[in-house]
């Protein structure tokens, strides 16, 4: 696992693609911020609060005191990362977005973290011609955005900050593996970042709009996915690193899915979803903490 260490604290790029960002990530330091004082009676974050007996602990579904009481059992928090990108005509824009939340909700669910609200757009790759719909923020932009919401969050008692995303664009992981803290550790997860050929049949690793996302969708949301409208097509190894790089834009000749997904099935989608679910819990929530 690379690992970027820095004065301002030390990030961790878990599962990430072999493209060299870590390696080029530099933190700087942040100006030292006093932290938050709420203006409230002695014991308003004290007063009792039940927590919720089960489910996902989404910080938007909380009272101040809940997320008071949570983080002090566990100053972690899970923050999903989406995007509004079409994925071809068989799947829906939020594709990346839906995903990702159902993963960070079983996440939070299975290990009791703070789940943040998501953020619900990223850097989207260019197409060569236009889907309506599609939205997309610069790179410095979603950079920007999460330095500004996890400043505040760590002012409050965050210690440990988990971004997680299903989008593998090169310049949207930049954005991630570069958000700076003042002492809290960053990890970055790319769902699809982990090697998943062997359950799959006409690919050796994710693309987009996929067998791979294709399937996962077949399985959290069938009813968002329609294998009828589904095309195929597929670029070389040298042609997807390009791709992912924003090098080579989607070419006019695919329906906007790269991949194959006329493969997919939800029984797929189920053992692609329990894969990578177990290999983020293993890495992030079961193992001990990198050494700071």
């Amino acid at each position: 696992m690379p690992a970027v260490r820095g004065s301002a604290g030390v990030l961790t790029h878990i599962a990430m693609r072999k493209s060299g960002i870590a390696a080029n990530a530099r933190i700087a330091r942040r100006r030292r911020l006093p932290l938050l004082t709420l203006r409230l009676p002695t014991d308003a974050m004290t007063l009792p609060s039940p927590l919720p007996a089960s489910g996902p602990l989404r910080v938007k579904e909380l009272n101040p005191a809940q997320v008071t009481a949570i983080l002090g059992n566990d100053p972690r928090l899970i923050i999903p990362i989406g995007t509004c990108e079409q994925h071809g005509p068989h799947l829906p824009l939020g594709c990346d977005t839906i995903i990702v939340e159902h993963m960070c909700d079983d996440l939070s669910a299975e290990y009791g973290v703070l789940r943040a609200p998501t953020v619900e757009y990223g850097v989207n790759v260019d197409t060569e011609r236009g889907f309506t719909g599609n939205a997309s923020l610069r790179k410095k932009t979603l950079h920007r955005m999460l330095n500004d919401l996890i400043d505040s969050w760590e002012a409050t008692g965050v210690r440990e900050f988990i971004l997680i995303t299903a989008h593998g664009q090169d310049a949207h992981q930049e954005a991630l593996a570069t958000v700076i803290t003042t002492a809290a550790r960053v990890r970055v997860v790319d769902m699809f970042g982990m090697n998943l050929s062997d359950l799959l049949d006409g690919q050796r690793e994710a693309m987009h709009g996929d067998e791979v996302d294709t399937s996962i969708m077949l399985f959290l949301r069938p009813e968002l996915a329609n294998l009828d409208l589904a095309q195929d097509y597929m670029m070389s190894r040298e042609q997807l690193r390009r791709y992912r790089r924003g090098w080579l834009t989607v070419p006019s000749g695919s329906a906007g899915s790269i991949g194959r997904p006329s493969l997919a099935s939800a029984e797929k989608g189920k053992r692609l979803y329990e894969r990578i679910f177990a290999k983020i819990s293993d890495r992030i929530f079961l193992a001990p903490a990198p050494a700071e």
